[in-house]
């Protein structure tokens, strides 16, 4: 029988765990990455409604 596709019969299991982790860290700073540009247009979009609602309050009707 074959072994995975994934794994080779010569590799040891310490470089298969390494390997698993750094592809895991890599996935982690890719959804860290993200969020912060999803937090960065969050903190604009705020910043820009409360400029406006103080914009507004100042201009007499």
């Amino acid at each position: 029988m074959l072994p995975p596709f994934c794994c080779s019969g010569s590799t040891d299991h310490a470089t298969l765990r390494r390997h698993h982790q750094e592809r895991k860290l890599s996935m982690l700073r890719f959804w860290r990455d993200s969020a912060e540009r999803q937090l960065s247009a969050l903190n604009a979009a705020i910043k820009t409604l409360q400029e406006q609602m103080d914009r507004d309050t100042q201009t007499p009707a």
